[in-house]
């Protein structure tokens, strides 16, 4: 298995899984297959309805499956469904969640990378260590397997036990993803001696990003909370 190694600013080194280029492979034969289901379904819409308008057909059929796979990384966490099946999921290099513009990118190029024109992209992800096409290089992009990320969600849930009364201080932090907060964890267990200027700074950083100020007397404690809430409000019981 192909592991994609990130050294933070903190000096945290973290480990994600590569999807493997079988993987993507058969992502993509489940992602065909909806959106065939879901032409043939349109035709036979289509033609009970006896619909013959040029714009009716491009709205309904065309556009859905033009846009199919940008819509989906973009509103369900990175993953279409063929990903979600493979359980699989696109991430920025360094583990966070893509911004929109790498989303677009990644679409776009894949008009050009894809089957659609060529299998560049097919040969990229065999020769690229991290198994990446060239839309995923181009946007900074990586594509992993989700079962790491249910061996950290072990690790955060021993860290520390959530009560059911708890209210979270930071609904913020919903909104950090869970390398991210692996990160946080790390390094606040790490905490002591020359680690403390590094605590202070990823406090800093994690503040800027949520756009807060802390409320805790201490920078180790204040990213506490923020591992807390982030759990209280991502991980299901």
């Amino acid at each position: 298995m192909i592991m994609s190694v990130i050294v933070t600013a903190q000096y945290v080194r973290i480990e994600q899984a590569v999807a493997s280029v079988g993987d993507r492979i058969f992502a993509q034969l489940i992602d065909w297959g909806v959106l065939l289901a879901y032409m043939s379904l349109s035709a036979w819409v289509l033609h009970e309805m006896q619909a013959e308008w040029y714009w009716f057909v491009l709205l309904s059929v065309v556009l859905p499956i033009l846009f199919y796979s940008l819509a989906c990384e973009l509103f369900n966490n990175g993953q279409s469904l063929g990903k979600m099946a493979m359980k699989l999921r696109v991430v920025k290099a360094d583990g966070s969640t893509p911004t929109l513009g790498a989303f677009l990118l990644r679409w776009l190029l894949y008009l050009i990378d894809g089957p659609t024109f060529s299998f560049v992209g097919l040969v990229a992800m065999i020769l690229t260590r991290n198994n990446q096409r060239l839309g995923d290089m181009a946007a900074g992009t990586v594509v992993i397997k989700l079962q790491d990320y249910r061996k950290i969600r072990v690790s955060l849930d021993d860290y520390d036990y959530l009560q059911q009364d708890y209210t979270p201080r930071y609904p913020q932090a919903a909104d950090l993803s869970l390398e991210q907060i692996e990160i946080i964890r790390r390094a606040i267990s790490s905490e002591g001696g020359e680690l403390a200027s590094q605590v202070a700074l990823l406090s800093k950083k994690v503040q800027q990003k949520m756009g807060i100020g802390k409320a805790e007397p201490t920078d180790a404690a204040f990213l506490r909370r923020v591992v807390r809430d982030y759990l209280t409000l991502n991980v299901e019981d």
